[in-house]
């Protein structure tokens, strides 16, 4: 088995992949109490529940039994949210690995550098490559640049943004990941596996598998109880109108512009209210955070279950949670598709680690031939009957009503300076 050490472990989305293509996690990192827990519930990992800005890197390879230079693979997906501390460090100047006010990408750079893994894979939400608004990435680059400088490795890194459903992931869920090597080998990014089912590439010799769908994810699982559909149901204010959506349609389906009631404007609410999930495409992404009316839904017109998450998240069968909805929710939200993470990790194995692997895919969902039809549509309770009439249109980008009174605030505060 080849050695990791896995940051920002969260659920395990990432370890798990790399454990279905032959590594083993020695040491995991992880701040949430709740993931710490579920974690310990499922794997025998060695555990550190902390702050990884006051775990010193020590302390992670003592955990895992390792010794620096010894470890096979870093892996870890730091969250999103501190990215605009990075810019407290100016494009050039030496980056303070050390410092106790660095962020959490700085604080996977540190380890990186004291625990020198053979391959490293880093993992972020796909905002983190934006153009013009690329500071988290600059800030990795940078960093990797004086690493090699100050302990004389040769990391050489890849990065692309990769939808998670190219690779047959039944779920559409866009991610960056960073790829690299302490002997400065180049990773090549797999070439993509699953394309939409009509998708023409013109070449017909590369011939792709049409994506997973979501009930290639769940087509197996028995019926739920009545008791578990009733605790499933959503409430709210709009809870009641899921039934009258048809499958792989939102709330867009009741205005003037689809087939069903003009109960709302065009594009006035997000995409992913009274989302449902459709039988014969890949869900949506998973939420971590979603309100009352927040999908995606499944077709049976209630939230999903924790198997169901698990299953359109690729994670290996059998983990159990012993937490509350919310925080089971957020912790599937938060999480990495492990089948992707398999792919990755199959990749690195043969290129970056010298032990290629000849066995199948283990997190791949079979293909079910046999689809049911769509579930029958139910009328629109007579309680939003209210809401039928004329609705304007979303203006479009910046003009709408919040843009606006952002524009106008700012203008005031201008004015005020003057």
């Amino acid at each position: 088995m080849l050695k990791t050490i896995s940051l920002f472990s969260g659920i395990g989305g990432l370890d798990f992949g790399f454990e279905a293509a032959g590594f083993e996690t020695r040491v995991a990192l992880e701040l949430d109490k709740t993931s710490c827990r579920t974690i310990r519930l499922n794997r025998d990992w060695a555990v550190i529940e902390g702050d990884i800005n006051k775990v010193p890197s020590s302390d992670v390879l003592h955990a895992g039994g390792l010794k620096a230079g010894e470890v096979d693979m870093l892996i870890g997906g730091p969250p999103c949210q501190p990215f605009s501390k990075a810019g407290y460090w100016a494009r050039g100047d030496s980056l303070r690995l050390d410092d106790p006010r660095a962020d959490t990408l700085t604080g996977y750079l540190r380890i990186l550098r004291d625990t020198r893994p053979r391959a490293f894979l880093l993992e972020n939400v796909y905002g983190l490559a934006y153009s013009g608004k690329d500071e988290g990435l600059r800030h990795i680059l940078d960093g990797i640049e004086q690493i090699n400088r100050e302990v004389g490795t040769r990391y050489k890194v890849s990065w692309r943004v990769v939808n998670c459903a190219e690779y047959g992931v039944p779920q559409v869920r866009e991610r960056v990941f960073l790829v690299g090597s302490r002997d400065g080998r180049e990773f090549q990014f797999p070439e993509t596996t699953h394309a939409k089912p009509d998708a023409d590439d013109g070449d017909l010799f590369i011939k792709k598998q049409p994506f997973r769908t979501a009930w290639d994810a769940l087509g197996d699982l028995p019926p739920l109880r009545s008791d578990e559909l009733d605790s499933l149901r959503p409430g709210g204010k709009w809870g009641d109108l899921l039934p009258s959506i048809p499958e792989g349609e939102n709330y867009l389906w009741h205005t003037d512009r689809r087939g069903g009631q003009p109960l709302f404007g065009w594009r006035t609410r997000y995409w992913s209210f009274l989302l449902k999930l459709s039988k014969r495409l890949p869900s949506w992404t998973v939420q971590a955070q979603p309100g009352s009316a927040i999908g995606p839904f499944h077709w049976d017109s209630r939230r999903l279950t924790f198997e169901e998450l698990c299953r359109i998240q690729t994670f290996p069968n059998g983990l159990t949670v012993d937490c509350g909805r919310t925080e089971m929710q957020r912790m599937l939200g938060n999480a990495v598709p492990s089948l992707v993470a398999e792919v990755l990790a199959r990749e690195i194995r043969k290129q970056l680690l010298d032990a290629p692997t000849r066995t199948r895919l283990k997190l791949l969902p079979p293909r079910r031939e046999h689809v049911p039809p769509p579930e029958k549509l139910a009328p629109v309770p007579w309680k939003y009957h209210e809401h039928l009439g004329k609705h304007e249109a979303h203006p479009g980008t910046g003009k709408g009503r919040q843009a606006v009174l952002r524009l106008v605030a700012g203008a005031e505060a201008a004015a005020s300076l003057v």
